[in-house]
């Protein structure tokens, strides 16, 4: 929500200096260290601003001038939003844009399910979860769908304030349209501290899902992710292949193609949303193209955040195995 300003100055000077602050809300623990200024840098990239914030000297620029560098000779559409609580770090691009979400929607709801049924889940409820997450399983996914219901699903959407995340009115759960802003949000509740949405147990749950990911689905946002950290992640892959009512003269039902990850630990505390669209699969080519494709776009950009953050710690990414494309995830 905006502020108004009152006629009182130094109030009006407070207001100011949030509207300035990071694009993603954070709400940093109380310390000294806060006291520390905040840099911000900012750069101009195919007609979009990439911009990150830092209470880390030069972080801020190095992050934007990186990002940038890692996007120039892509034709994927990327939209990028990341937030680090150790050095009161943002960044966003295009964070706000609307995408087809694939399997990055299973979490919400397996959040919908906890929100509606807290932990005492039935044996049948916590296979169906597993299957959901840790296999990006879609029929698992739609019996849940079809359990909750639309109504709780939008429920748990309320209760996490995410009111730009909007379900597919046929209920397709692939099509539902997120933004990377909404999705960084939502691993920020999932690795903070408020319980007004779900319990820590609840949160625990979820992102011990998240950890269990399957091997061959753990590419994206973990490439280059310091080897000490826990990597909690789930990816989304869909190839709308239809070219009859197509939405714009770019989408050609070509890949979309996600990854969410939040990267914890003993010293480790921040989370990465890349999601990509308009990877072209070239006449006469295989599908896995263009998949491959988002994938090592959205790795490119991936490796060059988790350098500039920690530097020391940063990795190379095993190569994974492709995802299956015969099927949206």
């Amino acid at each position: 929500m905006r502020s108004k300003l009152t006629s009182v100055a130094a109030f009006g000077l407070v207001v100011l200096a949030i509207a300035v602050n990071p694009v993603i809300p954070i709400v940093p623990k109380s310390g000294p260290e806060n006291a520390l200024r905040t840099e911000h840098s900012t750069q101009r990239f195919k007609g979009r601003i990439v911009e990150c914030t830092s209470g880390k000297p030069k972080l801020a620029e190095a992050l934007v001038r990186h990002m940038v560098k890692s996007l120039e000779k892509r034709s994927s559409r990327v939209s990028i939003a990341l937030y680090d609580r150790r050095s009161r770090t943002t960044c966003s691009y295009r964070a706000d844009v609307h995408y087809d979400s694939a399997s990055t929607v299973k979490p919400i709801v397996l959040g919908a399910l906890l929100l509606a049924k807290g932990t005492d889940l039935s044996r049948e409820e916590r296979s169906l979860a597993r299957e959901m997450i840790v296999n990006s399983d879609n029929e698992a996914t739609y019996a849940l769908w079809d359990l909750l219901g639309e109504e709780r699903i939008q429920d748990f959407l309320d209760e996490a304030g995410l009111e730009d995340t909007d379900l597919n009115d046929a209920g397709f759960m692939g099509l539902t349209q997120i933004t990377a802003r909404e999705q960084v949000k939502l691993l920020q509740l999932l690795t903070g501290e408020d319980e007004s949405v779900l319990s820590a147990d609840e949160r625990a749950y979820i992102l011990r899902l998240m950890r269990e990911v399957q091997d061959d689905q753990r590419w994206g946002t973990p490439a280059g992710a310091p080897p000490d950290a826990v990597v909690q992640v789930k990816n989304g892959w869909l190839q709308r292949s239809s070219k009859e009512g197509v939405r714009s003269s770019w989408d050609r039902g070509d890949w979309k193609v996600h990854s969410m990850s939040a990267i914890t630990g003993s010293s480790y505390d921040y989370g990465l949303v890349i999601l990509t669209e308009n990877n072209r699969v070239p006449e006469g080519a295989s599908p896995e193209v263009g998949c491959d494709y988002g994938m090592e776009t959205i790795e490119r950009v991936a490796k060059a955040i988790h350098h500039d953050l920690y530097p020391a710690g940063s990795a190379e990414v095993h190569q994974a195995s492709r995802p299956l494309v015969t099927a949206a995830r």
